[in-house]
């Protein structure tokens, strides 16, 4: 992970996917570069080191509340699903074996007082996450008071993060505001049928 300003060559061609909330992604191709905007939000990079597969999540929530999480089930949007969803993914497209990952993780940043300090809650979700089912993390950005834009190379397991500056930040945080207000459950799709 660099922590720098100015983007390295590696990051600036290819195929560049944004991971928006609620969205986990997964390719071993060697141009690919999943980038991501946080505020409270985390997103966690994972790869498998052998098969050179990785991914990328971003959630919002470390987990639903009362009455959401008995009526709808999970959605990418909240923290234990989205992790999961995420290592199974690169399990699965890797070698199987999770002695192979690798885990970064980002973001959890205090940028509006009105969420609560929601950075912080996420980032002890992830931590003990990690802690529950036997993982590391090999590198992290996490907390303080700014934006970060994150890029990740999945095929080589390069990350890249930029502290972004106040006026993104604000947008940021009335982005996941408006979030957190509406707690939206995504629907979910299984064997083409759409429940909600």
């Amino acid at each position: 992970m660099a922590l720098n300003t100015s983007l390295p060559p590696e990051f600036d061609r290819g195929v560049v996917t944004t991971v928006h909330q609620g969205d986990c992604h997964v390719s071993a191709a060697p141009d690919v570069t999943f980038s991501t905007v946080l505020g409270s939000c985390v997103s966690a990079c994972v790869r498998d080191r052998v098969a050179n597969v990785g991914g990328m999540n971003h959630f919002l929530l470390a987990e639903q509340s009362g009455s959401a999480k008995d009526r709808y089930g999970a959605s990418a949007r909240y923290g234990a699903f989205a992790m999961e969803q995420l290592i199974n993914k690169v399990l699965s497209q890797g070698t199987g074996n999770k002695a192979n990952l690798e885990i970064k993780i980002f973001g959890g940043g205090k940028i509006n007082s009105v969420l609560d300090d929601v950075g912080a809650k996420n980032i002890e979700f992830v931590r003990q996450f990690l802690i529950d089912e036997g993982y590391v993390s090999t590198s992290e950005d996490l907390g303080g008071t700014y934006a970060r834009r994150v890029l990740f190379k999945p095929h080589s397991g390069r990350a890249f993060v930029k502290r972004l500056d106040s006026e993104v930040g604000a947008s940021v945080a009335r982005e996941e505001l408006a979030v957190a207000r509406r707690r939206v459950v995504v629907p979910t799709v299984v064997d083409d049928i759409e429940l909600f």
